[in-house]
């Protein structure tokens, strides 16, 4: 299969594509288009991009292509030995997962755009882009071509099957900054698109020390090369998706890269390379191999991203990268996300696990689900306590991922829930089924077991009143964009939620008193009695009577280290956090 990308006008964003197939052999030929990508467990539609979709024989007549689903299409190949596929892909979308197209970049997921036959996944791909001579390409592609780490001009890049195209975004651009390092053999390389200032020398220190932990926890690397590529945006921006030697990183806005954003650069960066390992080699039985043209079911996101979660923070602050003061706010966030949500109690990690395909990537219905990401990494936490306790310090959840590279990854073989278990039970030396059977597959309140993990490396598990009295007192938060108070949140059976406030709904007065960004001081104001909100509705205009009932809400979960720690609480926390000094923190 050869893949030819080009274009005519940028500003309209649509990428031409040309795809070339040898050897048709079957009378009936189906052109597939992935329905979903990697790194994102929910159908993406890409078919909905796609323009003007034309079939030709090798002679360059056209053959009738008719679709057979929404991102399926058939075409009658009786007595025809090639195939060229011709259409548009509409590439408006410059986030992490997606293809954007303008004067300034070609940028591409090919698992947004590029076709593929039917029956016909394991066989080699080339690509070709037609692109300015002095634009630099950007990607882990294997140039096949010339050799160096930069190309210019029209290029080509082969890689061995569709499998690993889906797998290979790039960027092509006349603009884009590199530089790379190598540590143990694999060359790690960085690129920037888009308007910024990276700082070199703390770029690359930092990202030396992350990555060699990151190495440590595995042992080898999955591949000869990884490639960091990020595009800076001018606007509030966050996105990151993983691949099997590269990663896209999307952050803005550029001005805040090496300061504001700098931590955030950091965290997502180390969670994409430790899934290099983790979902991209060491996957579940169920996505060996991926299915492209349909949902692939796993209860195992708690693993695929609560335990990179964990790690993509966790080896910044063991390595030394991040201070206490970095870490311990970020883990506080994830506790956020789990209790200010009542879902802990209504679905499990695991049933969330299958219902990405659903809705995981919006709010979706209040408090239906937990999520993956956060419930994930506390539990990560608790786990690597839990083995850290029980072999008195003498293994981790380090060994447990090991494992499954080793065993599992570099053997080619998937893995079940009943393996990650089992593996958990080896290295603890004990049983996890009270861990398992209470948290992972039931939905719970996390707080027994994080308070135990944190205790045992001399720390505790605070919670603090929020300071927002409609947070605090009457359970609901609130946007206040432009003047205009919106409800964005509301706790399960707080005040809020049964006098009939709604998700949605606009304040507009406070027992007649008009809001204008100072809602949180008018109800401070009324907060002891009772009192009428004014909301518009869907358009409807209702008074709503609130009246406090005593209790808090929203409590903000922090982590504090005990001021009179055991010798033994100072041992485990120096293993797990790796310092020498219990004042560092």
């Amino acid at each position: 299969m050869h893949y030819k990308f080009s274009w005519i006008n940028p500003s309209s964003r649509y990428v031409q594509l040309e795809v070339t197939a040898q050897n048709i052999s079957s009378e009936i030929t189906y052109i597939q288009l992935p329905a979903w990508r990697p790194g994102r467990y929910e159908l993406g539609n890409f078919a909905k991009n796609v323009r003007n979709l034309q079939v030709f024989d090798g002679g360059g007549k056209i053959l009738p292509a008719t679709k057979a689903t929404k991102d399926k299409w058939k075409v009658h190949t009786v007595g025809v030995k090639s195939l060229t596929i011709k259409y548009e892909y509409f590439a408006a979308d410059p986030n992490a997962g997606s293809t954007f197209l303008d004067a300034s970049q070609l940028y591409v997921n090919p698992v947004n755009c590029c076709v593929y036959l039917e029956g016909r996944l394991d066989e080699e791909c080339t690509v070709e882009l037609a692109i300015p001579e002095t634009w630099k390409v950007a990607t882990a592609m294997k140039s096949s071509q010339q050799s160096g780490r930069i190309t210019v001009g029209s290029q080509s890049f082969v890689v061995p099957n569709f499998d690993r195209l889906a797998d290979s975004p790039f960027i092509a651009s006349p603009n884009i900054k590199h530089k790379f390092f190598i540590l143990d053999g694999v060359e790690f390389h960085l690129w920037f698109q888009g308007e910024s200032k990276p700082d070199w020398s703390k770029l690359i220190t930092d990202f030396f020390i992350f990555v060699n932990e990151n190495m440590r926890v595995f042992g080898s690397f999955p591949s000869e090369e990884f490639h960091f590529i990020y595009q800076i945006l001018p606007t509030r921006f966050y996105h990151g998706v993983e691949h099997v030697d590269s990663t896209v990183i999307g952050l803005g806005p550029s001005y805040k890269l090496m300061n504001d954003l700098y931590d955030d650069l950091l965290g997502v960066s180390c969670h994409e390379l430790f899934h290099a390992w983790n979902i991209k080699s060491i996957r579940p039985a169920e996505m060996l191999p991926y299915d492209f043209t349909k949902e692939n079911y796993s209860r195992l996101g708690f693993v695929a991203e609560g335990v990179t979660t964990y790690y993509g923070d966790y080896l910044l602050y063991r390595s030394g990268v991040w201070t206490a003061d970095q870490f311990w706010p970020t883990f506080n966030e994830r506790m956020d996300k789990h209790f200010e949500t009542e879902a802990r109690k209504f679905l499990s990690v695991t049933e969330s696990s299958m219902d990405t395909w659903l809705d995981g990537y919006v709010p979706g219905a209040p408090h239906r689900k937990t999520s993956i990401y956060h419930e994930g990494c506390l539990l990560a936490f608790v786990t690597d306590i839990f083995i850290r306790r029980n072999s008195l310090n003498k293994k981790s959840l380090d060994d447990v991922m090991r494992r499954l590279w080793v065993e599992f990854a570099k053997q080619g073989k998937g893995y079940t829930e009943a393996d990650y278990k089992k593996l958990i039970e080896e290295e603890a030396g004990a049983d996890f089924s009270f861990y398992w059977n209470n948290y992972f597959y039931k939905a719970n309140d996390y707080t027994p077991v994080l308070s135990e993990a944190l205790d045992y490396i001399g720390h505790r598990l605070e919670f603090n009143s929020m300071r927002k009295v409609h947070d605090r007192v009457f359970g609901f938060k609130v946007n206040e964009p432009g003047g205009i108070t919106r409800v964005t949140e509301m706790y399960y059976g707080s005040p809020a939620e049964t006098c009939g406030l709604c998700v949605g709904d606009e304040v507009i007065l406070v027992n007649g008193q008009q809001v204008k960004n100072d809602m949180n001081e008018w109800m401070t104001y009324f907060a002891t009695e009772e009192f009428v909100l004014k909301v518009n509705s869907g358009g409807i205009i209702r008074d709503i009577t609130v009246k406090p009932d005593g209790k808090e809400y929203y409590g903000n979960p922090v982590v504090k280290m005990l001021s009179n720690p055991t010798e033994t609480q100072r041992h485990n926390w120096s293993v797990w956090a790796a310092k020498k000094s219990w004042n560092v923190g």
